[in-house]
């Protein structure tokens, strides 16, 4: 049986991945903030609760992550894959109206966060026997082309894509394949004001067409279930009909 981590992992994007690595044969530790969420999903995958963990941490915190990871390895004892799936977005305003304080919880969440979960991957990857594991990140298509008034955002998914590439890098001697899926209006709570319209890059409003989030987990599935050999550096996931190719 092989052990994951998904962060974000109580609620959409996340909560999609984690029952299809659930239906793979993986047994499944959930990180996100609200222990009440997280457990909610576990039993909903997991009535038994054999195979899902439910752990409240705060990734943006150090010290946190390495007594989440230390909670898995104490259960499971090794660790095969991390999701960095955990993140968050700023109010829509003009760049110069984002608070120190709105920036530091965004780049904590989405940034320092997958940061300290892959180096705590790492460390655990690099010791244990076989030695090796895999890293997927959530880059979103905001890792390649921003939306107007997203630029913490922006920011901090550009750098999950220099984050993929230096960790795949580094994991090279040790076995360790890391990889980053972008995703374009997967259907969530967090993309249901896609309904109604999003800003665009003219100054106008649209509505976007979703995707159902199960395709993206579909495609993470499939880049779990590769060999160690083999790696998807990056793969897009996206609404057909969406504004992103050609997008402004």
């Amino acid at each position: 049986m092989k052990i994951a981590i998904v962060t974000g992992g109580g609620t959409g994007v996340g909560k999609a991945i984690a029952k299809a690595l659930y239906a793979d044969g993986f047994a499944l530790a959930l990180f996100g903030r609200r222990l009440d969420v997280l457990e909610a999903t576990a039993g909903e995958i997991d009535a038994g609760g054999e195979r899902v963990l439910a752990v409240s941490v705060d990734i943006g915190d150090q010290a946190a992550v390495e007594a989440a990871f230390k909670t898995v390895i104490g259960r499971w004892g090794r660790l095969d894959l991390l999701v960095n799936n955990a993140g968050m977005n700023a109010p829509s305003v003009a760049l110069e109206d984002v608070t120190a304080a709105q920036w530091n919880q965004i780049v904590g969440a989405n940034l320092s966060g997958a940061f300290f979960c892959t180096q705590f991957a790492f460390r655990q990857f690099k010791a244990q026997s076989p030695q090796g594991g895999r890293i997927i990140n959530n880059g979103s298509i905001s890792a390649t082309t921003p939306r107007p008034q997203s630029a913490p955002y922006a920011a901090t998914k550009h750098a999950i894509s220099g984050l993929t590439k230096a960790s795949a890098l580094d994991g090279r001697a040790f076995n360790i394949a890391v990889g980053q899926i972008d995703i374009g209006n997967a259907s969530t709570d967090m993309t249901t004001r896609m309904s109604s319209g999003v800003l665009q890059a003219d100054g106008s409003m649209a509505i976007e067409p979703t995707i159902d989030a199960g395709h993206v987990a579909g495609a993470v599935s499939y880049m779990a279930a590769l060999p160690l050999e083999a790696n998807t550096l990056t793969m897009t996931v996206m609404a057909t009909q969406m504004p992103f190719v050609g997008r402004g």
